[in-house]
């Protein structure tokens, strides 16, 4: 995992630096193209809504109404691009983000949403980034946990709903038939409430991706740390991206929309500003996918 190499000081930093280097980032002209492409309704409003699920540093960081981070910034950026206005709105947990998505109360979600075969049944994912699932945990991981086979006799925090829910819960089967502890799988509606978790020693371990994992343990004053790192975890390949319904013309458009962020630069401007340059991908593409184990 290329991201071990970002100190979690360097991180902090950029954290601390990212209001100012907001204003630093060029106002774009509008596409006239791709907005010709937006489904006409999404046009007549001059706006779209994209739904999320409460925080999840550093892509989202949700302040009662106010979101900021790197998908607040890209989703500007892409308004910018496709000649419209992009509000956000918060709902409690995953399943309530893609029922929205679903029922055409929110037109997308932008994330990053884990991209996964089963979830693209339902739904379709514009990919814009990679990311890697590891563990957060108190400072000297004082339960020794650095894999999926570590964490059999743990309490284990997870975000419901979630793909690391999912493989947690195929360790846990795991555990008992190998014979050992059982996992105590605890699962909470955002990243905060998870995070709090292992801070309070209520979990001893935060399963979750590893970006935000790097952001929580850079701002928890040296109370936590990250293990697992470079490995597999449960996973092959792991994209995330924007959600829209199956076979929405607004997938097309997002990925168009998102490769003009790449090709002009802002794409990586924004990534590099929240520390996020290890997680970039070259292109956007579609149902890019990952695979559970079995």
């Amino acid at each position: 995992m290329q991201l071990k190499k970002m100190t979690t000081l360097a991180l902090a930093g950029v954290m601390l630096s990212g209001a100012a280097l907001a204003q630093d980032l060029p106002k774009l002209s509008v596409n006239e193209e791709l907005k010709a492409k937006l489904p006409e309704a999404i046009r007549t409003a001059g706006k779209m809504i994209s739904v999320n699920n409460g925080s999840f540093p550093p892509y989202e960081i949700v302040t009662g109404t106010e979101m900021t981070g790197a998908s607040a910034d890209l989703t500007d950026a892409l308004g910018q691009i496709l000649g419209v206005k992009i509000e956000h709105e918060t709902v409690g947990g995953l399943p309530a983000l893609l029922a929205g998505v679903n029922s055409g109360r929110y037109q997308f979600a932008f994330g990053p949403v884990g991209d996964f075969k089963s979830r693209e049944e339902a739904n379709d994912f514009v990919d814009w980034v990679q990311e890697f699932v590891v563990f957060a945990v108190q400072k000297g991981n004082p339960k020794a946990i650095t894999s999926l086979d570590s964490a059999c006799g743990n309490r284990i925090a997870v975000m419901a709903g979630g793909s690391a829910e999912k493989v947690i819960q195929v360790q846990a089967e795991k555990c008992k038939t190998d014979g050992k502890d059982p996992i105590e799988v605890q699962s909470f509606t955002d990243q905060p409430s998870s995070i709090l978790a292992v801070r309070s020693k209520r979990s001893d371990a935060f399963f979750s991706s590893q970006a935000p994992l790097t952001y929580f343990v850079s701002q928890a004053n040296g109370q936590l740390e990250l293990t697992g790192v470079g490995q597999k975890n449960g996973f092959e390949a792991l994209y995330q991206g924007a959600v829209v319904p199956k076979g929405s013309p607004l997938g097309p458009v997002l990925r168009d929309a998102v490769k003009v962020l790449i090709d002009n630069g802002t794409y990586a401007a924004i990534m590099k500003k929240w520390g996020l340059e290890n997680n970039m991908i070259k292109e956007p593409g579609i149902n890019l996918g990952g695979t559970l184990p079995k």
